[in-house]
């Protein structure tokens, strides 16, 4: 990141979700041109799993997870609608990785207003951040097949 004291720093999380098909749950972020993994800032006081689950109920519907793996963390800058940065704010972000029996989505957050199964191979492509789209493709390989 460079440098500018003006940025913004915050600590996300969130996660992908599987369904029993292995498809991963996506959201759009705000407007129909973002669609990105169901995520958000973690909470004072809440530590990133906690937050990742909160996130992504709010943003699913999912409240029933259960968890698979740490995924690790990226940074990105605050994603915009069709996939530029946001420069006043710089997100370093944990995700998880989760499986879920539950197949239909209702989110619950107005600023997300629809989510989505996406098969594992139409992810990439559908993410718009460039850099969710990198943070797939390395963790791509660790996820199974069906469930």
């Amino acid at each position: 990141m460079p440098y500018n004291c003006r940025v913004k720093k915050t600590q996300s999380a969130g996660g992908i979700v599987l369904n029993a098909r292995a498809d991963v749950a996506l959201v759009q972020n705000g407007s129909a041109a973002f669609w990105g993994f169901p995520k958000g800032h973690i909470d004072e006081g809440e530590d990133a799993l906690t937050a990742a689950k909160r996130e992504i109920g709010e943003e699913t519907g999912i409240d029933d997870l259960t968890l698979i793996a740490d995924l690790g963390v990226y940074e990105r800058y605050k994603g915009m609608p069709g996939g530029g940065d946001d420069v006043s704010e710089y997100k370093s972000i944990r995700m998880f990785l989760f499986k879920t029996s539950v197949d239909v989505l209702a989110p619950r957050d107005s600023a997300n207003p629809e989510a989505r199964w996406v098969p594992q191979k139409s992810v990439e492509a559908m993410l718009t951040h460039s850099k969710d789209k990198e943070f797939f493709k390395k963790v791509a390989p660790q996820l199974p097949a069906t469930y």
